[in-house]
């Protein structure tokens, strides 16, 4: 099997899974919940194993408390996958409002420059993107747990589309190859 085929394959399943979590965002964001407090019980496992190794009181200490930390969120997320979840979904919230007024701020160091624009427009298309986020959750808080899920399967998507593309990209490659050895022969 040819490497512009697998990845073409790769693109119809992650579109595939994409269409699949898009159809199932609530059970899609639970799911995202319950790994992300695996992966913090593991995380802050391994970092109480290492916060004993640390030199300096103040320093293993940070190193405990935020083991600490990392354990019981990612017990409550395990024990309460609901409220995890809509916790998740609040600091994605958080993010995308926090990431927008950065890159305004930051376009405006940008004037001048070609790259002002693009950034200007980005950031404020984050902050619409979290006021739509915002007045959806204030009318119904449920829908939040939505959230995760319904980004999760357009993420899929758009990876999908991306490795079709480039797979495509690869065969195109592929080809012009064969048809330039074919005419230096």
């Amino acid at each position: 099997m040819s490497d512009w085929l697998k990845w073409f394959l790769l693109g119809l399943l992650s579109i595939v899974f994409g269409v699949i979590v898009l159809g199932a965002p609530v059970v899609a964001s639970v799911t995202v919940t319950l790994l992300t407090g695996i992966l913090l019980l593991i995380s802050g496992g391994l970092q109480l194993v290492g916060g004993f190794s640390v030199e300096g009181a103040g320093r293993k200490f940070l190193a405990i408390i935020m083991a600490a930390v990392m354990l019981f969120l990612g017990w409550s997320f395990l024990a309460h996958p609901l409220e995890g979840t809509l916790t998740l979904a609040t600091v994605v919230l958080i993010l995308f409002m926090a990431g927008g007024i950065a890159r305004i701020i930051l376009s405006f160091q940008m004037r001048g420059t070609g790259l002002f624009a693009p950034t200007l427009i980005s950031g404020i298309l984050s902050i619409i993107l979290a006021g739509i986020i915002w007045t959806y959750a204030s009318e119904d808080p449920t829908w939040l747990l939505k959230l995760l899920g319904i980004l999760l399967g357009i993420e899929m998507l758009f990876n999908g589309f991306g490795l079709i593309f480039m797979a495509l990209f690869l065969r195109g490659k592929d080809g012009e190859a064969t048809d330039t050895e074919i005419k230096q022969s």
